[in-house]
């Protein structure tokens, strides 16, 4: 009949455009500790994120003939432009976000048809894309700002970005280093010991990286409140970051000299990101019970495995994207029984 609610008829508030809103709140301590300790060059990267993915969805569904405010209205491409740019280091030029975000749009999310029908997650794809193509660009992290290293204002950051100038005087290899899980990467590999280079690296902190530490815990915070909030659930990012919590902590009992311990895992790079704002993803993570424990689980796994062996210190990106590829075999197998079937 015309106008009658299809059951279940007990219906939730919520929608696609209040959830994306909500994981923007979210957002917003971890985005907030980031400026606090690396400098604006965040803002500058958001603002051209988030002006190149409403552009560039309005232009793909505008050529599609979809409906484009509807789209725009929904906050999934705001979602994207965001995690995109919290993982782009502070000091890049413009081309390098714009590239990403519309690669994003264009080949992760509208190639499949759109939200709700791409297998991989936008923002990953594109922050990939970027990393293998453009590597130079994407490792030149700045230092926190609480050691003695020159820090660009906001106009100077917003001048390199646009033009590729920097002040008189510097050059941009003097004002970045390492990371700290790539500092930690290196320094083993040339046979220091874990406390040698948590003791004698400036940028580690006191059980991470400085900064970082307190970026985790902010993005951990908006998490929990996503959970709260009932916007994802429990299963994925508990998971995961057991997955990696178990691996790490074996490594680091058997040989703790040369593996990190958990709590460094756990709070360095985009750990805390990863496991609530980028593996949750609705649409690309696992959707049963079981399989967003194992989906999760997988993921910090992977992410353990490339950050202790592989060619890349964070890995989050790579995990997600790989587990993405598995999303329909742990689905297919782990479907739950149907209501009312007998046990065999």
């Amino acid at each position: 009949m015309a106008g009658m609610i299809s059951s279940p008829h007990t219906h939730l508030r919520n929608s696609v455009t209040t959830a994306m809103l909500n994981v923007c709140y979210a957002l917003i301590p971890g985005i907030a500790a980031h400026v606090y300790f690396f400098g604006s060059g965040l803002l500058i990267n958001m603002t051209i994120t988030i002006a190149t993915a409403l552009l560039t969805e309005a232009a793909i569904l505008k050529l599609r003939k979809r409906p484009i405010k509807a789209s725009l209205m929904d906050g999934s491409a705001l979602v994207t432009a965001i995690l995109i740019a919290l993982s782009l280091p502070s000091m890049v030029p413009w081309w390098v976000p714009f590239i990403g975000t519309a690669f994003a749009m264009v080949f992760a999310k509208h190639l499949y048809g759109g939200l709700g029908q791409n297998p991989f997650n936008p923002a990953m794809v594109g922050f990939a894309v970027l990393l293998i193509a453009f590597p130079q660009e994407m490792t030149r992290w700045m230092p926190p700002q609480f050691l003695d290293i020159y820090h660009p204002t906001f106009i100077e950051t917003l001048r390199y970005s646009l033009t590729g100038l920097l002040p008189a005087g510097y050059q941009l290899d003097a004002l970045t280093m390492a990371t700290p899980l790539d500092t930690m990467k290196i320094q083993l590999g040339l046979g220091q010991s874990v406390e040698a280079i948590q003791g004698s690296q400036a940028v580690m902190g006191k059980l991470a990286g400085m900064g970082w530490e307190w970026i985790n815990l902010m993005f951990l915070l908006g998490g929990l409140w996503l959970i709260i909030k009932r916007i994802i659930g429990w299963q994925i990012p508990v998971a995961m970051l057991a997955g990696l919590t178990i691996m790490s902590l074996i490594s680091f009992l058997v040989a703790p000299d040369s593996y990190a311990s958990p709590l460094f895992h756990l709070l360095s790079g985009a750990t805390m990101l990863g496991a609530f704002f980028i593996a949750t993803d609705p649409v690309t993570a696992s959707t049963t019970p079981r399989g967003r424990l194992i989906y999760g689980f997988c993921i910090g796994i992977l992410i353990y495995i490339i950050r202790t062996w592989g060619g890349y210190p964070d890995a989050i990106a790579f995990a997600v994207l790989l587990m993405n590829m598995a999303v329909p075999t742990i689905d297919y197998y782990t479907q739950p029984r149907v209501f009312g079937h007998d046990k065999k």
